[in-house]
């Protein structure tokens, strides 16, 4: 069984043809009225992107928008990041941890996506969705990146309060 074929509960990924397919346990049913997970990076504007560079993982914060089905990222160029990881897998994650508070009866939730990045140029229009950008990263200009992610296999994580 390859990487593609393995089945995750609550998982989404990338068929052949292009399209999504929900993958999981049998007889878990539908998802009525619940979000996609693509569709929960719309509630917030930041997560973490994953790759290795020379050999060594790395996080890097990256700000997100959803476009034609695929992941726009917004990163820093100053640390190199973006270029490790233009033509390569990575993970790009995100959660709602910091909006939620106990007990206000909200979920917690988490996904991650897994795919192919490359580094592409906004049109206008996304690039305005994507807001004002920081002033300075570590004390220095901070110099926009853009990549775009493929999201081959997503992962969801909820906790129900």
């Amino acid at each position: 069984m390859s990487f593609d074929e393995l089945p995750a509960p609550g998982a989404i990924r990338r068929t052949a043809t292009g399209t999504i397919e929900r993958t999981g346990r049998a007889g878990q049913g539908g998802r009525a009225g619940k979000t996609e997970p693509i569709e929960l990076l719309r509630q917030v504007p930041y997560g973490r992107l994953a790759t290795s560079m020379r050999a060594l993982p790395f996080l890097a914060v990256a700000r997100h928008i959803v476009s034609d089905g695929r992941i726009l990222l917004r990163v820093h160029s100053g640390f190199g990041h973006h270029e490790a990881c233009d033509g390569s897998v990575v993970a790009y994650g995100a959660d709602n941890y910091n909006g939620s508070v106990l007990g206000d009866g909200s979920d917690l939730w988490s996904v991650q996506f897994t795919g192919p990045a490359e580094l592409v140029s906004p049109c206008p229009e996304q690039e305005e969705l994507f807001g004002e950008a920081p002033a300075t990263v570590n004390g220095e200009p901070y110099a926009p990146a853009y990549l775009r992610v493929d999201p081959h296999f997503a992962t969801e994580y909820r906790l129900a309060f």
